[in-house]
């Protein structure tokens, strides 16, 4: 196991540990990871009992159709955007049976860049039903590398999260 894929099977027990303490089952909304995200949670043994489910909602109408986004909103602000994310996990939230989401959408490159928004850029989603935190960060590297740092962060805050809720 690589150093980056030790770092996010950690993070993955951790997040475990912290959902099972409080009883609760994780939810995640994925654009930009493709379902890397549900890949690390569900390569921990038991995750079964702390996971719901993940959708990968790759298109603009995925996130309408499966995690109710307003279509206004994405035509607002974009699909890239701290207000879509923060939807999209609240989306994943009301339609399934967790407790806590997180959500991902980003530009992982080569292209697909628009004016304020280079490739790299990713908008973050993570939500416990009472609150909502978003954050937007711009990665370096290739297509692989913006998607690997998108996951690592991903779970980073959903484990803060989960440490102060």
């Amino acid at each position: 196991m690589s150093n980056s894929e030790q770092t996010l099977h950690t993070l993955a027990e951790q997040i475990g540990d912290a959902l099972k303490q409080n009883r609760w089952l994780l939810t995640t909304a994925e654009s930009i990871t493709g379902g890397s995200i549900s890949q690390c949670i569900t390569d921990i043994a038991g995750s079964s009992e702390w996971f719901d489910c993940g959708l990968v909602t790759y298109s603009n109408a995925s996130k309408a159709g499966f995690l109710d986004v307003p279509e206004a909103l994405i035509a607002q602000f974009g699909a890239v955007s701290e207000e879509v994310a923060a939807a999209m996990a609240t989306g994943a939230l009301a339609n399934s049976d967790a407790n806590v989401a997180l959500s991902t959408t980003g530009i992982a490159g080569p292209t697909g860049a628009v004016p304020g928004k280079p490739v790299g850029t990713v908008c973050f989603g993570w939500t416990n039903g009472k609150t909502v935190v978003t954050e937007r960060l711009v990665f370096q590297g290739d297509r692989h590398a913006v998607r690997m740092q998108t996951t690592a962060h991903a779970l980073q805050g959903l484990l803060r999260l989960l440490q102060h809720s």
